[in-house]
């Protein structure tokens, strides 16, 4: 899952066959990254969103999807966005960066998309942004946190955005957290090295750690689909750390997880929001308890809006509560209806400006207004896990 370049993935975007909208196939026609400036003539704008429906990380595309639809549910119910209703098109990826960029080609050039959404996965975003800065259509991702998904190396990308808080502070704040919180001064580091999300946020989080004084006393690396972590987490015992940081997605962190407690090796697991699935628990069959992860909101947050938002989610979905890629799509089709509300036009550009100018806009994860580098500024939450299930630990402010 690593980042490929924006020249190699247009010819990927040419060859790659096997998109999916919902479950059907379909091959998408290559942008050709000739600038286009699309306004809606219709009576419909169109949405679309680009995630993992099947693969490894399905889930995460599942819970998106329902949050984006729920939001719009609600706006076209109100008569939509300058009289027209607001339709979402979304194309599987199916877990792979190469699909990602097939979807967000075909989305832009054959459903015409106002607005892209997504992805959740950081390299996969990372596929799609170079196509919408191309084709000068706007593109939120609700979910992906590593700093390149708005950066091409130091120029902020002017069409591309994103709703949640970044891996810098996401690193920093568990950093923090198991250094004071915890007192934990040795930590070992299990990375996904074809991962961009895992080998980024696990040197923010090293380099915030040893800072605040701790060691890291063993690193280790793996893939994404492997299934033997033995190996990797028999040499971390040696080492004897005080806890275990694995920056990696929830069914590999879940397995590793019941590996290490095979092996009797006791310690708490650390991570950030790639953890985020209710799937997590359901592998993880109890290994994780005692362990921490950061992530974007807590369903154990007595706010009013929090709350609000639940209880619609459940009414939507057969009593489903929502994860965090739930509520982050849910504030993000907000977010969006809010810019085309106040866009001169419904052109890319026009949307573009409406969206970068978005100050101090109320969600249910926070309130959100952009940097320079099209990132909000928002707190994380740590949610610690007892008895197979998330609970709420700790807010870290930035």
């Amino acid at each position: 899952m690593r980042y490929v370049g924006g020249l190699l993935m247009a010819a990927l975007a040419i060859a790659a066959v096997g998109c999916k909208e919902k479950e059907v196939k379909s091959e998408a026609t290559p942008a050709t990254g000739e600038a286009k400036v699309s306004t809606v003539t219709g009576d419909k704008i169109v949405l679309g969103h680009v995630g993992s429906l099947t693969g490894n990380e399905a889930t995460w595309g599942d819970t998106s999807d329902k949050g984006f639809k729920l939001a719009i549910e609600e706006q076209n119910k109100k008569g939509g966005i300058k009289g027209k209703k607001i339709e979402l098109k979304t194309l599987d990826d199916q877990g792979k960066p190469e699909e990602a960029a097939v979807a967000t080609t075909r989305l832009i050039t054959q459903d015409k998309v106002s607005v892209l959404l997504g992805e959740v996965a950081s390299s996969r975003s990372l596929a799609m942004a170079p196509l919408a800065e191309s084709n000068l259509v706007p593109m939120i991702s609700h979910a992906s946190t590593n700093p390149r998904v708005t950066k091409d190396g130091s120029k902020t990308r002017s069409y591309v955005f994103r709703t949640c808080f970044i891996d810098p502070f996401q690193g920093t704040v568990m950093a923090k957290f198991t250094h004071e919180n915890l007192k934990i001064t040795k930590v070992a580091v299990l990375k996904d090295v074809g991962n961009d999300y895992s080998v980024g946020l696990s040197q923010f989080f090293t380099d915030k750690y040893k800072a605040l004084g701790g060691s890291i006393i063993a690193e280790q690396s793996f893939k994404a689909g492997d299934q033997d972590f033995k190996a990797q987490l028999t040499s971390i015992k040696t080492k004897n750390p005080d806890a275990i940081y694995v920056p990696g997605y929830y069914t590999d962190v879940a397995l590793i997880a019941r590996q290490a407690r095979e092996l009797g090796m006791k310690q708490p697991l650390l991570g950030g929001d790639g953890w985020v699935s209710e799937k997590l628990f359901e592998i993880a069959k109890g290994a994780l308890d005692g362990s921490y992860f950061s992530s974007h909101y807590s369903e154990d947050d007595p706010s009013p809006v929090v709350q609000e938002f639940i209880a619609k989610y459940k009414a939507a979905y057969n009593g489903s509560i929502p994860d965090a890629y739930a509520t982050l799509g849910y504030d993000t089709a907000r977010l969006t209806f809010d810019a085309l509300e106040r866009a001169k036009d419904l052109s890319g550009p026009s949307i573009r400006d409406a969206i970068e100018a978005t100050k101090d806009f109320k969600v249910v994860t926070g309130s959100i207004s952009f940097d320079a580098d099209h990132n909000p500024v928002k707190s994380a939450v740590v949610l610690g896990i007892e008895k197979n299930k998330s609970k709420f630990a700790a807010t870290v402010a930035p």
